[in-house]
């Protein structure tokens, strides 16, 4: 569970592992897999940590998390 901050100030738990989606709109628009939706103060780069921690956090023999390369950084495909 993360804890995040509505757009009225209050805060809520969320169930992370129900995050679908994470986007700007501009504010943070959090979609869960039940298809509610959460606008929320915290920027979607602080949604994305708060969830990576809780995984951390719940999986710790799992290491560090690594984003794989994109775009202009990504290895050439060897198929």
């Amino acid at each position: 569970m993360i804890v995040l901050t509505r757009l009225n100030g209050t805060q809520v738990v969320v169930n992370a592992e129900l995050i679908e989606l994470i986007e700007t709109t501009p504010d943070t628009l959090v979609t869960l897999t039940t298809g509610n939706k959460i606008n929320v103060r915290e920027p979607v780069a602080a949604v994305v940590g708060r969830v990576l921690e809780y995984r951390r956090q719940c999986h710790p023999s799992a290491g560090p998390a690594v984003a794989p390369p994109c775009g202009d950084d990504a290895p050439p495909d060897d198929r």
